[in-house]
């Protein structure tokens, strides 16, 4: 039997071969599963997808069509699943529902030092051998607060991280996570968090009810002088309101590992063409922002954990055992 698995990069492609061999073959492809590249499926049961993956309605009636039964997402998000869709069309989809947190949170951390200590801009000098410090001051972080929304395996990581760094803890989420509390955070209402934090982070899934969390009044509701990062799903910010409010001199440093229209830029080579989306073009061109294309889980310790949990679904469903990995099961 073999495999296809979409969206490999060039970095991940020997960890899925070493993870499969043994276990039939995997074909690596290096474009994402969309409406136009789903027909390369036709007559493969299984494929995998990567997390920028389109699984809509009408790319999943093409990989039922083509004999596609079993969908293998290397993400934990499923934003991008239409899940109805897959049932009705008898496709058994699994996802990775826990990899290296520490990936992420690490990566939060390196986006909020970096605009807080204006480090590409100083890289950006020293490259021209200009050796100034003008307009690279930034703040200690002890003492400080530091807002997390989303106190999961992620967040409690972040908030271990701001603990060392000697950071007073805020936290938001519908369950409080014991760990963090151990750690001396205080939950409290988002608006509060927001009004006090000097730092805030996003570490929340994407669904409807937390779309566009942070949005026109929520960024008006946070300190000017405030850090904002996302390594969780950009559409978490409402990117439009945020482009008003950098424009209006708002913010120290904000952080995006994720933009809410990615899907068809992150991953590629964009750089011979023309950008039509005017929102990420305008958002780069500040000095304080940093944005990144999706790459805070890109470690080899959380790649292995992806590829070996991707190769556990297919494994189960060869053997028709369903885990908590399965978001629809097979019919």
């Amino acid at each position: 039997m073999e495999i296809l698995a979409f969206g490999v990069q060039a970095d991940e492609k020997p960890l899925v071969e070493e993870a499969f061999a043994g276990h039939g073959r995997i074909r690596c492809l290096e474009v994402f599963l969309d409406q136009d590249t789903a027909p390369i499926a036709a007559g493969h049961e299984i494929i995998s997808t990567s997390v920028n993956a389109d699984l809509g309605a009408p790319v999943l009636e093409i990989l039922a069509a083509g004999g596609t039964r079993m969908v293998a997402q290397r993400s934990t998000g499923f934003n991008n699943v239409d899940v109805d869709a897959a049932e009705r069309l008898g496709l058994t989809v699994a996802r990775v529902s826990y990899y290296s947190p520490y990936s992420v949170a690490e990566f939060a951390w390196a986006l909020a030092l970096a605009v807080d200590r204006r480090v590409v801009r100083a890289s950006n000098r020293t490259r021209d051998f200009d050796f100034r410090l003008h307009g690279l001051m930034g703040r200690d972080l002890h003492g400080r607060t530091a807002g997390v929304l989303g106190t999961g395996k992620i967040g409690e990581a972040f908030a271990r991280i701001a603990h060392g760094f000697g950071m007073r803890l805020l936290g938001w989420d519908i369950a409080e996570n014991p760990a963090c509390l151990e750690l001396g955070m205080d939950y409290v209402p988002k608006d509060k968090l927001l009004a006090e934090s000097d730092l805030i982070t996003l570490h929340v899934p994407l669904m409807p009810e937390t779309r566009h969390l942070i949005d026109a009044d929520a960024l008006k509701a946070m300190r000017d002088d405030a850090i904002l990062i996302n390594s969780s799903r950009g559409g978490l910010i409402d990117t439009a309101a945020l482009v008003g409010e950098l424009r209006a001199g708002r913010f120290t440093g904000v952080g995006l590992d994720v933009y809410e229209a990615e899907a068809g830029l992150f991953f590629l080579d964009k750089s011979l063409e023309a950008i039509a989306d005017d929102t990420l073009a305008r958002l780069v061109t500040f000095p304080n922002v940093l944005v990144t294309s999706h790459q805070a889980y890109y470690t080899e310790d959380a790649v292995r954990q992806i590829v070996d949990a991707t190769l556990r679904n297919v494994l189960d469903y060869r053997a028709g055992r369903r885990s908590e990995n399965v978001l629809v099961p097979r019919s």
